[in-house]
């Protein structure tokens, strides 16, 4: 894997963990999504591999519209702010990649150095899901966990462009539910805060 191209797709996952604004992480991941698209239109040999490439570029662009749609829709009334600042949360994120790199043995993709970025992704997702109160940022955090799992597809040796496109589009259907609840949320409680979420009752 070009050494160039991962560190690109490691800093882009890295800034979402570490920006405040919704759209630019949104911006990032799309981003994100489309340089994988590229690296599987580079590779594209046959007219079955060119549709996952193309299945993929449509896919990335596709969900960032339907995001960029659901933020201008659902803008906060106030500026929610993380429970820490960006540098604490990226150097977390940082020492989670380290800690899934050494604790996860080689899975036989293409090189080491891809299955580093795959983990790398993996664990920004998982952070940003799981730290965030935003909604729209947690789901953010699921489709960086679904990019990770799109490039593991890529650089698995002899994989099939149905193996690509079922490991780009598995999560996509979480995804969109999930922006769905955001929505939900915010018309219930005029944020998308999930301590809002506290409040209900059985």
């Amino acid at each position: 894997m070009n050494p160039s191209l991962a560190w690109a797709l490691v800093g882009l996952g890295l800034s979402v963990v570490m920006v405040q604004r919704r759209r630019l992480a949104l911006g990032a991941v799309t981003v994100q999504a489309l340089v994988l698209a590229g690296m599987a239109l580079h590779a594209a040999h046959r007219a079955e591999e060119l549709t996952a490439a193309l299945a993929l570029g449509a896919r990335a662009l596709g969900l960032g519209a339907v995001f960029l749609l659901l933020t201008a829709r659902t803008r906060d009334p106030r500026p929610m702010r993380a429970g820490s600042a960006p540098l604490r949360r990226g150097g977390l994120a940082v020492a989670l990649a380290l800690a899934f790199t050494w604790l996860v043995p080689a899975v036989g993709l293409a090189s080491r150095d891809a299955e580093r970025v795959v983990l790398a992704l993996v664990a920004f997702g998982l952070l940003v899901a799981a730290t965030s109160g935003a909604t729209v940022t947690q789901v953010l955090g699921i489709l960086l966990v679904e990019n990770g799992l799109a490039l593991a597809a890529l650089q698995l040796p002899g994989t099939s462009w149905l193996i690509e496109l079922g490991a780009a589009f598995d999560l996509t259907l979480i995804t969109l539910v999930a922006g769905v609840f955001h929505e939900r949320i915010f018309a219930e409680f005029g944020a998308g805060d999930t301590a809002a979420l506290v409040s209900l009752r059985d």
